[in-house]
């Protein structure tokens, strides 16, 4: 039996046993074992074809991916907000290549890819799918562009990044795991672990975990602890964009909003756009932003004054002082003292901190280093 033919397998076996606590880890074996020989086949495939991919430089303050099935009209709306020139039809495979463009919007430059459509497969290489997602997978934020007549293909593209170990709009569940040489292993769950403990460690065993201390405190599904155990997951958050609305009837729009829900999109948080028209665009560079966490920082430059200009764009997860100080890069991290800042962080005008001192959107921070 081929490597395929395994992983067909035990999909089905998983498919055709009922989830309980009975079978809870059986299941989970089954899950491991499954992901082990994908990876496998991955990489025999990854060697077979040369490892071949898109090769794109990331430019900007962060990097969004233009992701649907072909035609959808990633490359229209990719030309309406940055002027790009990439070439547009309304047949499928027009974009044969990654086209980058790039957003400037609050200051921040944001670099739009704009992918080969994908089509169902990816995953598994249709297509050129795996080099596809490849890009996808170094992007910042996930943008779905869906026609407003097919709302169904946001399950399988999410389905397809999936499958390639993309988790969207969730966040790592912390699986503490010490190796060491003898004792088997030592397991600590909280009480907020719904798992049962064998099933936890026959996932473990079948990742040839021996001896080890190992600590989950918050509950977790088998899903997420194959997730947990593997470093090769990418963690992005997504936005959703449905296009062509200038094509529907008004009496239409409730149907839209009632497939969106049908996937689990809120119609509130989906944009609705026409990228031919250039309607919505405003709403969707928002989004973007909101989305991608990102805040402006206005540097006051020793006799120049306060640059508003061209911020320094930091995201809400990394923003302190010292985060600053690596984007800034030069001498300024070994000359550094203290800094100065105005704004919403600061208790006061010109409040005095230091290194951990977290910034927030539109602060003005002057940088007072030793000469």
């Amino acid at each position: 039996m081929g490597l395929k033919e395994e992983i067909e397998a035990i999909e089905e076996e998983i498919a055709n046993t009922p989830y309980n606590k009975s079978t809870e880890q059986h299941i989970g074996r089954l899950k491991a074992k499954l992901s082990e020989k994908k990876e496998k086949l991955e990489r025999r495939q990854s060697s077979g074809s040369g490892g071949g991919g898109y090769a794109v430089e990331k430019h900007g303050d962060a990097t969004v991916a233009l992701v649907g099935f072909p035609s959808v009209g990633k490359s229209t709306l990719l030309n309406a907000l940055t002027n790009a020139e990439s070439e547009t039809g309304s047949y499928e495979f027009t974009t044969l290549d990654v086209n980058p463009g790039m957003l400037e919007y609050r200051g921040a430059n944001l670099q739009l890819l704009d992918v080969p459509g994908l089509i169902e497969g990816a995953a598994e290489g249709r297509g050129g799918g795996q080099a596809v997602l490849s890009v996808v997978r170094t992007a910042d934020l996930v943008l779905f562009v869906l026609s407003a007549f097919e709302i169904d293909q946001y399950e399988r593209l999410s389905t397809e990044l999936y499958n390639n170990k993309v988790r969207l709009d969730t966040e790592p569940v912390q699986v503490n795991i010490r190796k060491k040489h003898k004792g088997g292993i030592n397991l600590t769950t909280s009480d907020r672990v719904s798992l049962d403990d064998e099933t936890i460690m026959g996932v473990l065993r079948q990742y040839e975990y021996v001896n080890a201390d190992v600590t989950i405190r918050e509950d977790l599904t088998i899903d997420q602890l194959v997730d947990a155990l593997q470093d090769n997951r990418e963690y992005l958050p997504s936005a959703v964009a449905v296009n062509k609305v200038d094509l529907i009837e008004p009496n239409y729009v409730e149907t839209v909003k009632e497939n969106l829900r049908a996937h689990d999109i809120d119609p509130e948080e989906a944009v609705f756009i026409s990228a031919e028209k250039e309607k919505g665009l405003e709403s969707l560079k928002e989004t973007i932003w909101e989305k991608l966490g990102l805040i402006r920082i206005y540097m006051d430059k020793p006799g120049r004054g306060i640059d508003r200009d061209e911020p320094l764009i930091l995201t809400e997860s990394e923003n302190t002082v010292d985060d600053a100080l690596q984007k800034l890069g030069g001498s300024f991290d070994d000359r550094f003292r203290f800094a100065r800042v105005t704004g919403p962080s600061a208790k006061h005008d010109e409040q005095q901190v230091g290194r951990d001192h977290e910034l927030q959107d539109e602060d003005v921070l002057r940088i007072v280093a030793r000469k």
